[in-house]
């Protein structure tokens, strides 16, 4: 009898000896025929429908969907799903020559009025480009060049940073938008209904551009329907038994990751607190206020909640499930952070905007136990471990570049076919760029990013790792590890770091810490103290900006 190719997974780490390619051990998740014609939000009320069929409680729809934690506004599930058609019909009306995968240029703050514009323009399979309101004019131009929109919505105060856009821009913070999503004027949207392919284009969301300029990330109404799709299936015992769920979305609307919990909370019927600008005491405020129980964080926010003596001025005993994603977050920290937040799980995660946010994940307390690792691949997902410099595939606990494939993966760089091409092989496959290995239990660890390595006399230093090396320290609040040149080593690890309030621990008394901790190629040999770690929305250092800084300071000595 001879093997066939399931005969050669292993089924404790999902590794093919055959195709040297990754498994995932969740179950498969079934998704609709790709043939299908459905958009997000069909999809999304489908599932919604499905939730409260099957519940012992009929769905309320009364219960809030979003809350805005400065106004303490709230919109409800009757309210934002009419909203929501009543604004679709608005624009249709106010823009007839709309068509299917046009673009909509969106630049606003976090508003209770969001969802409704995503969900209204998705539902006449327009693709939506929401952007960060805080770039520079020169930034939204290159994203106006490379997107193309033929409508752009904004606020009295983002609209003057928009270049012209030919259908014009609608402002959402005037009467007139209050209007279109209150109005019952039903004509034209009823009568033609949209066909909306799974295939389409739903999003361009835009990379932090951390490596270079950002680029305009395309993906499908299947890329979101497939992630949704196995969020609903297959959740934790944790989540299943949580009554009335409630989100704090820290997390900017325009980030992929903001983008799809509040996607992803529709679908469940769950409850969406959203802050309209972060600042750490107004988060704890709102945790305490709306009894949160669910909450997308970075790790310097819960190094931050591990750490501040502010954090215990507040009831935070709601909170069960923190999801953490952005960067590794290590074994040291999490036990320190337990040891503080003893009934809070931790469900790291790995993902990239040409993901849709997911790509692994942890599921119950079991798996939350392995510190450090990003979870395990996401249902329906391949991945391979390359080595960089032969292209050879590895097998578990060897280290290579992490390449993924399945249906949620990006269709590609809108624009860009370059960078298309360079990131995406002729066999579906996603180069993330990031260096990984996945172990013999099928948990995959990020190490770092390939092109952040620091080269040290021909050894690889990776920064996170001194990050969290530093980050141990207690009179140390955040810190950043980047490449400085070196005459004699190549590239020098350098540490920028940001001091506890009334510390006074100088550089020699870090740099010897570190030393004791690590091989002496990785010892820190420059370090600079700073105010703060400039990092993107997401929460990811922007090394960039370290470099450029510690580069021309020297240039000037």
């Amino acid at each position: 009898m001879t093997n066939t190719k399931s005969d050669q997974i292993n089924p404790n780490n999902g590794f093919s000896s055959l195709t040297k390619t990754f498994h995932s051990l969740r179950p498969p998740v079934p998704l609709p025929p790709p043939t299908q014609n459905l958009s997000i939000s069909d999809y999304v009320t489908h599932l919604l429908h499905l939730s409260t069929t099957a519940s012992s409680s009929p769905f309320p729809p009364e219960i809030p969907f979003i809350i805005d934690a400065t106004t303490d506004q709230r919109l409800t599930y009757n309210d934002f799903f009419r909203q929501t058609k009543s604004l679709a019909s608005s624009i249709k009306k106010l823009a007839p020559s709309l068509s299917p995968n046009d673009v909509a240029f969106i630049l606003v703050p976090p508003s209770i009025n969001v969802p409704v514009l995503y969900f209204a323009l998705l539902s006449i399979g327009l693709t939506i480009s929401p952007a960060n309101p805080l770039a520079t004019e020169s930034e939204l131009t290159h994203m106006v060049e490379i997107t193309k929109p033929v409508i752009a919505f904004a606020t009295s105060l983002t609209v003057g940073k928009l270049p012209p856009i030919p259908l014009g821009t609608v402002l959402i913070d005037s009467a007139e938008f209050q209007i279109m999503m209150e109005s019952d004027n039903k004509s034209g949207f009823d009568r033609v209904p949209v066909t909306v392919r799974q295939s389409d284009s739903a999003a361009i969301l835009y990379s932090s551009g951390t490596t270079g300029r950002v680029k305009g990330v395309e993906l499908t109404h299947r890329n979101f329907i497939a992630l949704i799709s196995g969020f609903h299936h297959i959740r934790s015992s944790k989540e299943d038994n949580m009554m009335a769920p409630i989100w704090l979305l820290p997390i900017p609307l325009f980030h992929v990751f903001g983008f799809f919990i509040f996607i992803n909370a529709a679908a469940r019927g769950e409850t969406v607190v959203l802050l309209e600008r972060f600042e750490f005491e107004a988060m704890l405020k709102a945790v305490e206020k709306y009894r949160v129980s669910l909450m997308p964080v970075s790790p310097p926010l819960l190094i931050a909640m591990s750490k501040l003596e502010i954090v215990k001025k507040y009831d935070l005993s709601s909170l069960q499930i923190l999801t953490c994603g952005g960067a590794p977050f290590g074994k040291e920290m999490t036990e320190k952070f337990l040891a503080r937040f003893p009934n809070i799980e931790i469900s790291q995660g790995y993902g990239l905007t040409e993901t849709v946010g997911g790509a692994s994940r942890m599921i119950g307390e079991e798996e939350a136990k392995h510190y450090g690792s990003a979870g395990r691949l996401s249902e329906n997902l391949e991945a391979k471990i390359i080595d960089p410099e032969t292209g050879e595939a590895l097998g578990p606990e060897r280290r290579g570049e992490l390449w993924l494939r399945g249906p949620i993966i990006m269709k590609g760089y809108i624009g860009d076919k370059a960078a298309t091409l360079a990131t995406l092989d002729g066999d579906g496959w996603l180069k993330t760029g990031d260096l990984c290995y996945i172990d013999k239990n099928g948990y995959l660890y990020v190490v770092d990013r390939l092109k952040e390595l620091i080269k040290y006399k021909g050894y690889q230093v990776p920064p996170a790792e001194l990050e969290r090396l530093l980050q141990s320290h207690p009179e140390i609040a955040d810190s950043a590890v980047i490449p400085y040149p070196d005459d004699d080593a190549g590239e020098i690890p350098m540490a920028f770091v940001v001091r506890k309030a009334r510390s006074s621990i100088n550089d020699v008394q870090i740099m010897e810490y570190i030393a004791k901790l690590v091989a002496p190629y990785k010892k820190i040999r420059r370090l600079s103290f700073v105010a703060a770690i400039p990092k993107s929305p997401a929460g990811k250092i922007l090394r960039r900006e370290l470099v450029k800084h510690a580069t021309s300071a020297s240039s000037r000595l």
